[in-house]
């Protein structure tokens, strides 16, 4: 044996190895069932999910989504591209969140479609996917303002309440100090007040909101023009309860400033750290990072407003809001802390690193694909490539006889490479297969067999000019070579096309199909080679079987 073919050989056990290796956790995960798989321990699953090759929405089951964009009251100039930024965003967040080939389409003037393969908690992707993501670091209001705005909420809403008729006439009812001071401001008295912020007891929350809802806030609240002096406010909750010394829950009620000192526009990063807060030292946090005017900005307000609350606001809700201790120098961290799970602090970190949707979106259409349409997909589209296949090597054994049995060996080997490639390829999201996919390795198994066909029919054609048959088969290797690989060019030069413009399952295809053609490359010009060197040089033939 040369060098030259030693070393063929050993390249050829490699990539088998590895490839059934490789290729043998998806065929182990596919083979189980839903009562198989909750018998065995979770871990083990996930493993095996990991390492096995990723199944598309229409294999494997998922979520389908149609979102539909807000423009109204947006600007002209903003209305007009808002779809390509609000696509952009969501692709940034559904990247983070690591669904394998998800598909993302504009569907006319103001729709997307999401759709999620193998996606198993809805409720977090569609907080995910439709969170406005607006972040603001908004200065939160004094006593006095508080004071003011409570003051104004109460004789409004008692006035309401008196129009509507929900109010006894006050002769009618001897009240108690408690009872009268309830009549007359009714939110104040629900609130009790631990420190410079009140807070309203978690069963009372529906009640105070419902009341707000009555009132018109923009007139009664604190004005600027109104009160000079005093800033314009607004009203937020915080994102969590407390658990106060009587055991009950309460939330936070906030004032804030109607006006920012900056929005998440100025946040560069955003990381899940453990022990931000030492009030929820086992609570993981988000630190963020600032870009270096946002570093000043925040800089120069610590500085200047030590002692008071600054709150973080994502989307309308109060996140943490700590008092200012001291000046914080620009690139000190900023951090948002509370009571998240893990899977809440890397959400909100997604979403801040993702940036903010241009627009409100609403879900107007919403599907969940169940693996059963998975699992017939998957059923038709095997016995497809069964029927294919064995047609295939009826064909290869009845036509090319012994070297037909070689080829169905380099053709066994093209499919393991092809889902060994699949389940392992260094990208993230690791692509999955689609239905177009399953389409594509069968068409690869076309063209793999074609390549062989060639081959043959030129070793045919040396051995019929007298030739020898290792003479024969090195001429026929070498004329066939060259048509091969313009053929296989040009296909891969379409598979790079599609994979550039396409999208989702057509991605898919171009990626089975570009796979697929590099497998069938070295399985028929290299595998197949090695086998007839091999076996020509062991032994004295004087005639191939082909």
């Amino acid at each position: 044996m040369t060098s030259n073919l030693r070393w063929k050989v050993l390249l050829v056990l490699i990539v088998v190895v590895l490839s059934a290796w490789r290729a043998s956790y998806t065929f182990r995960y596919l083979s189980l069932d839903e009562e198989q798989k909750a018998a065995m321990p979770a871990e083990t699953v996930e493993e095996l999910e990991a390492r096995s090759l990723r199944l598309g929405l229409d294999l494997k089951g998922g979520m389908h989504l149609v979102l539909e964009v807000d423009k109204e009251g947006l600007p002209a100039d903003e209305a007009r591209d808002v779809m390509d930024r609000a696509l952009e965003v969501i692709n940034n967040r559904i990247d983070e969140f690591g669904v394998a080939e998800p598909s993302i389409q504009r569907e006319g003037e103001n729709r997307i479609i999401v759709q999620l393969p193998g996606l198993r908690d809805e409720q977090r992707a569609k907080r995910l996917i439709g969170k406005t993501a607006l972040l603001e670091f908004v200065p939160v209001a004094t006593p006095d303002v508080y004071d003011l705005a409570f003051r104004a909420i109460d004789r409004a809403l008692v006035d309401t309440m008196r129009a509507h008729g929900e109010l006894p006439e006050e002769d009618e009812l001897v009240l108690s100090e408690a009872e009268q001071a309830a009549r007359e401001r009714p939110v104040t008295a629900k609130a009790i007040l631990p420190g410079d912020i009140p807070y309203f007891a978690e069963e009372d929350v529906p009640w105070v909101r419902e009341q707000l809802e009555r009132l018109d806030l923009d007139e009664i609240l604190p004005h600027k023009e109104g009160q000079p002096g005093v800033p314009r406010v607004r009203i937020a909750w915080d994102n969590e309860t407390r658990t106060m010394q009587d055991g009950k829950e309460y939330r936070a009620f906030y004032l804030l400033e109607d006006e920012a000192i900056m929005t998440g526009s100025v946040v560069v990063s955003a990381e899940v750290r453990p022990g931000l807060d030492p009030d929820y030292p086992n609570s993981p946090g988000v630190q963020l990072r600032l870009s270096r005017s946002g570093g000043r900005i925040f800089a120069d307000y610590t500085g200047e407003h030590v002692g008071e609350y600054l709150a973080m606001v994502l989307d309308g809700v109060v996140q943490s809001a700590p008092v200012i201790r001291d000046r914080i120098p620009a690139g000190t961290p900023a951090s948002i802390t509370g009571t998240f799970t893990d899977a809440q602090a890397k959400d909100l970190s997604i979403v801040l690193r993702a940036g903010r949707l241009p627009a409100p979106m609403t879900v107007v259409e919403e599907r969940t694909v169940g693996p059963s349409l998975g699992r017939d997909s998957i059923t038709l589209g095997v016995r497809a490539m069964l029927i294919g296949g064995i047609l295939v090597v009826l064909f290869m054994l009845l036509y090319y006889r012994a070297s037909g049995l070689v080829a169905i060996g380099a053709l066994a080997i093209n499919i393991l490479v092809v889902v060994a490639l699949m389940s392992s390829l260094p990208v993230s999201p690791k692509p999955a297969l689609t239905l177009p996919g399953l389409a594509g390795i069968i068409l690869t198994i076309g063209m793999a067999v074609d390549a062989n066909v060639l081959i043959f029919e030129r070793i045919r054609e040396e051995i019929r000019n007298q030739k020898t048959v290792r003479a024969a088969i090195r001429d026929g290797y070498e004329r066939a070579f060259t048509t091969i690989l313009d053929a296989n060019v040009t296909t891969l030069i379409a598979a790079a096309v599609l994979l550039q413009f396409g999208t989702g399952p057509v991605k898919g295809f171009a990626v089975t199909l570009s796979l697929g053609i590099l497998a069938s490359m070295f399985t028929a010009i290299v595998a197949t080679r090695v086998v007839f060197d091999l076996v020509t040089l062991s032994r004295n033939v004087k005639r191939l079987s082909i």
